[in-house]
């Protein structure tokens, strides 16, 4: 006769966990996030709040604060845009055709990440100067390139390609052209579906490298100072605000300054990530 083994009242069994060191792993994933970001960044709020909400309204909304926020904020953004475009396009290329050369183009993809961003700013200046080889060309047309908006632009197109290519070309890879071919049986075109088929499956990706890309650009400094020209209301960036104002020894300024930066990523970056989610639960991908 079989006999079960008696369970005290109220005594439950630790079922052991499925993650083995989970709470030594967490309490070090915490404690790391707090020395290199959390606390970090609370003193550089604490700092901008030292002087009080009028004093920081003020600095916040200084006329050359604000005119190097936009100009940071809007070139950034036209930046990340032009690189979902091109770097969606040059993964779709590297993925779906094999060409002679592919393997160096696809390692010539990730130089940005390597060259020294002064490095790509003096070049970058020098070619697009209205002496350089390329801004000699638009000169007489009266377009400026370099020392305006559309240097900004072009810097930032450049340190932020390598995000959107290296976050969409592992999603594209692995998706089927089976799916492809059961599209086409049924009778769609090829841009119904890519638009239909493919497009929303890479939209999480997309989205993903839209937003390294635009953070990427929104904090640059070492590609951007030498392209820019650095005019007050017209090309001067927020990180350079923040140099000028560290030089003046003002660091509460700075501090400001680095708050609202702050801020304004913070909000545009969880309202990427919340339709990032939203196109995963309405397409079923990533789940």
């Amino acid at each position: 006769m079989a006999t079960a083994a008696p369970i005290r009242a109220g005594w439950r069994l630790k079922q052991p966990s499925v993650i083995p060191g989970f709470g030594l792993t967490l309490g070090f994933t915490l404690t790391y996030f707090s020395l290199i970001i959390l606390i970090p960044l609370i003193a550089l709020m604490l700092r901008a709040a030292g002087i009080g909400p009028a004093g920081f309204w003020a600095a916040a909304t200084d006329p050359r604060v604000l005119a190097s926020l936009r100009t940071s904020f809007t070139t950034a953004l036209i930046a990340a845009s032009i690189n979902v475009v091109f770097g969606t396009l040059i993964a779709w290329v590297l993925v779906r055709y094999r060409f002679p050369g592919r393997r160096v183009f696809d390692a010539i993809v990730d130089l940005p990440f390597a060259l020294p961003t002064a490095v790509a700013g003096i070049a970058l200046t020098a070619i697009y100067a209205p002496s350089g080889s390329i801004g000699a060309l638009f000169a007489p047309l009266g377009i400026r390139i370099a020392y305006t908006p559309i240097g900004i632009v072009i810097a930032m197109v450049f340190i932020g390609l390598p995000f959107v290519v290296r976050t969409v070309q592992p999603i594209l890879e692995e998706v089927s052209r089976e799916i492809e071919e059961a599209s086409a049986t049924l009778g769609a075109n090829r841009f119904q579906t890519i638009t239909r088929v493919i497009l929303p499956g890479l939209a999480p990706a997309i989205l993903t490298g839209f937003a390294l890309a635009f953070a990427r650009a929104v904090g640059e400094y070492g590609s951007v100072i030498f392209i820019a020209g650095n005019i007050p209301f017209v090309s001067e960036i927020a990180p350079l605000l923040i140099v000028i104002r560290l030089e003046e020894f003002n660091y509460t300024g700075a501090a400001v300054i680095a708050t609202v930066m702050l801020s304004i990523s913070f909000l545009m970056l969880l309202f990427i990530n919340l339709v990032q989610a939203w196109s995963r639960k309405r397409y079923g991908y990533g789940n």
